[in-house]
């Protein structure tokens, strides 16, 4: 089975129908079969993404409490250690604007095999793996 990770990108453009992503993002969820590893970090900045309008708020929390019970969705716990080597890429790499979410996926992502991600963020791209979404 493909495994992949998920970055908020792609979760943000699935359930926001009036981001720019949506319909190639719901098109290639209807057909994409394998499974999807995230982090909590990346659902509560999908949380945050869509705290704003009252009726995303509302689908946002239905999508994060049914994540868990999702065959195939995985969310891989992240550690003391994947925190503190994030933070530490966080802080090393000053000429990159990625977020300390990006750094911890990117940590995970490594420790975990992956190399592709659901996302169109170009900071994937620039830490070296592949963003499926690349514009």
């Amino acid at each position: 089975m493909k495994q992949t990770f998920g970055d908020a990108w792609f979760f943000l453009a699935l359930l926001n129908p009036r981001d720019q992503a949506h319909a190639r993002v719901v098109e290639f969820s209807r057909t994409w079969r394998g499974r999807i590893t995230t982090t909590r970090w990346v659902l509560a900045e999908v949380a945050d993404g869509l705290a704003r309008e009252s009726t995303l708020r509302v689908l946002a929390g239905k999508f994060l409490v049914h994540c868990d019970d999702h065959a195939s969705l995985r969310v891989a716990p992240v550690s003391e250690e994947q925190f503190k080597r994030g933070l530490k890429l966080f802080r090393d790499r000053p000429d990159k604007e990625w977020s300390l979410t990006d750094c911890i996926s990117f940590v995970v992502m490594e420790q975990e095999g992956l190399r592709e991600a659901l996302t169109g963020d170009r900071h994937f791209a620039q830490a070296g793996f592949v963003p499926l979404f690349a514009e």
